[in-house]
């Protein structure tokens, strides 16, 4: 499947500011899956300042903001042709090794919601059924806010809640999947809807590596493997390694950032 994307983010000032910089993971590589035929990143208001590929594989831009701009726009397009792996992404790629998966991060810390959780999955499973059966029951226990919470919510938090965004819902499967011993990663990236609305944000769902498959997908918002509907752009250890776009700034004034997103066949 061919797929056309568009990713606008617009932030804007109601002053000038000192100083700001943004990293940007939003650059699609061709990787098992997908193959990009065209792409560019584009930044009014910010100037380039390097490109590199980070430890986890991602493609990251950082640009600086030009001083006295009241806006940056940062728009990302291109075409993407997709297949349907059943979610299976396979073989390690780029330099993190399987096992640094293994890691807790502040937002992937296990507590008492998890162990709750993980006690319906049944222990006497294949590996691949146990992670069916937990992205199934996180679908069930949840209910999608796109709004809800914020991007220091823990997977914890978001389990009390019984609601998240597809960030929370990442960050259940990720931290429950490596209490029951597996590798897993968060991995953001681009849906296309089914009634092929825009979006207010990218996509995120989970990784996981198991013997003989390599990295596996889990999106537990829908309740299935990903296939030729997803593009996927980074991948870490949480959201904090994978957000398409992040950065800290420097001054009084305010910021005000809207979101569009655009898949289309």
């Amino acid at each position: 499947m061919l797929l056309s994307i568009r990713h606008t983010s617009r932030y804007k000032y109601d002053g000038p500011i000192l100083y700001a910089v943004q990293r940007l993971r939003l650059r699609p590589q061709s990787v098992a899956g997908q193959t990009v035929h065209s792409w560019d990143v584009n930044v009014e208001g910010a100037a380039p300042e390097v490109s590199y590929v980070d430890g986890f594989g991602n493609w990251t831009d950082l640009v600086r903001y030009i001083k006295e701009s009241l806006e940056i726009v940062i728009t990302a397009e291109g075409q993407v042709e997709t297949e349907d792996r059943c979610g299976v992404f396979g073989s390690v790629q780029g330099f993190a090794p399987v096992w640094l998966f293994e890691r807790k991060t502040p937002l992937t810390e296990p507590g008492e919601g998890v162990a709750k959780l993980l006690k319906d999955v049944p222990d006497d499973k294949e590996q691949l059924d146990q992670l069916h059966r937990l992205m199934a029951l996180i679908h069930e226990r949840m209910r999608y806010a796109r709004a809800s919470g914020s991007i220091d919510t823990t997977a914890e938090a978001a389990l009390e809640a019984a609601e998240g965004s597809c960030r929370d819902y990442t960050h259940i499967f990720v931290t429950a999947a490596r209490q029951l011993g597996l590798p897993c990663r968060y991995v953001s990236g681009y849906l296309m809807r089914e009634d092929g609305s825009e979006q207010t944000s990218p996509h995120a769902w989970a990784e996981s590596h198991l013997p003989g498959l390599g990295w596996v997908g889990f999106d537990a918002v829908h309740d299935m493997c990903p296939n030729d509907h997803y593009v996927r752009i980074g991948c870490g250890l949480d959201y904090r390694d994978a957000a398409p776009v992040s950065g800290v700034r420097v001054g009084l004034a305010g910021e005000t950032l809207s979101v569009d997103v655009s898949v289309e066949q």
